[in-house]
């Protein structure tokens, strides 16, 4: 079987009422259903003295058309007159055997398959090609035979042009039907449609519904429905609120407030959707409305020096042995903070916030003397112990 490949006809979404084919070249193959007793080389035509044609010029030929034989009696000389008497419109792609211009003989037969168009759908996206096959699942196994894997995209009953019209899915035999999750078997005794099998196994349609014929590796053909629907649906999409800092001298350094909370804004989209068997498989952009404008956040920054008074006593003696009696001091590791060498954890434990660091001396030598109260001189194990506190 030769096909005849037309133009891509684009995505799934845009294949669900597809478009006419362009016209291309006729297929390159012949049909023979017996020998053909071929017309001699010239006829011979009795006049009357009236100028009639003689009865023996008048032969009768079979016409298989589509399978469908007629005998037609005509005066004809070639196949082309032949089928024009007939009423037989012969298209660019059909097969017609003898060739159009043969000449007939009483007794002839001539064979026509009007080729059709079919819609093959591989990786979600269709081509159309023609084809003379007699059902879908023959059309498919000349497919299958060429090396593609494919499925058949059913006409839905357009009627109208040539192009539209629906091959039947089997000529008899049984067939499988995949709608809603499960199968069934229907059995056929002649041609029958898509559309004919799906009214047998009680399937009705919708308007966007899509229609596949697939044929398995022993020859069973399988209708295949995916239900399509065209919908919409609202969501909810946050637009990000910004955050502004501004300098206060009121507070110290390294310290922040926020003086007005941020919140974000909404945005409600609607979209177009369409799915397919309850999945979206396309959404586009219908409208979008902001519900809500986004908050600013504003925070205020310190920029006000911390003071520097350093601890006396036995706790500028200690805090002279830790750090140097540097307010800012981090250790080497980058473990321990400040003037005693708060770790962020014990810190934390003595109510402090931030890293000790950050602090005030003032503060860090508050929050020193709540932890040797609490724990004793041991927390400075060293120093403690060179300046004779434990």
């Amino acid at each position: 079987m030769t096909f005849l490949r037309e133009p891509d006809q684009g995505s799934y979404a845009e294949a669900v009422r597809p478009s006419t084919p362009t016209s291309l070249a006729p297929a390159a193959r012949t049909f023979f259903r017996r020998p053909l007793a071929l017309a001699a080389a010239g006829v011979v035509v009795a006049l009357t003295a009236g100028g009639a044609v003689a009865a023996s010029a008048s032969k009768k030929v079979e016409i298989d058309l589509n399978g469908e034989i007629r005998t037609v009696s005509t005066f004809a000389g070639s196949v082309d007159g032949a089928l024009r008497q007939a009423g037989i419109d012969v298209a660019g792609r059909d097969e017609v055997t003898p060739d159009l211009h043969a000449a007939i003989a009483d007794g002839d037969e001539i064979v026509v398959r009007q080729a059709h168009s079919i819609e093959i759908s591989v990786d979600s996206r269709t081509q159309t090609l023609w084809t003379t096959a007699p059902t879908a699942s023959e059309a498919l196994a000349d497919l299958m035979a060429s090396g593609r894997d494919a499925s058949i995209v059913a006409s839905r009953s357009t009627g109208g042009a040539r192009t539209a019209l629906d091959l039947p899915v089997v000529s008899a035999g049984s067939v499988t039907v995949v709608v809603d999750g499960a199968s069934s078997t229907i059995q056929v005794d002649g041609p029958t449609l898509a559309d004919e099998i799906l009214d047998e196994a009680g399937v009705t349609l919708g308007p966007l519904d899509r229609v596949l014929v697939t044929r398995g590796a022993d020859g069973t053909a399988t209708v295949t429905v995916s239900r399509v629907v065209r919908g919409e649906r609202v969501e909810t999409v946050a637009i990000a609120h910004t955050t502004r800092e501004q300098a206060d001298s009121a507070l110290y350094k390294g310290e922040r407030r926020v003086i007005q909370a941020g919140a974000d804004g909404t945005i409600e989209r609607t979209l177009r959707t369409l799915t397919v068997d309850g999945v979206e498989t396309y959404a586009a952009l219908q409208s979008e409305t902001t519900t809500a404008q986004p908050v600013e956040e504003v925070v205020a920054v310190g920029t006000k020096t911390r003071p520097t008074t350093a601890p006396s006593g036995v706790w500028g003696a200690l805090a002279q042995c830790e750090s140097g009696g540097n307010p800012a001091a981090r250790s080497a590791n980058g473990l321990y903070f400040g003037l005693y060498q708060f770790s962020v954890g014990t810190w934390a434990a003595v109510g402090g916030s931030g890293l000790p660091s950050d602090a005030s001396a003032a503060e860090q030598t508050q929050r020193a003397q709540i932890l040797q109260a609490r724990s004793g001189w041991g927390q400075w194990p060293y120093c403690a112990a060179k300046l004779g506190l434990i």
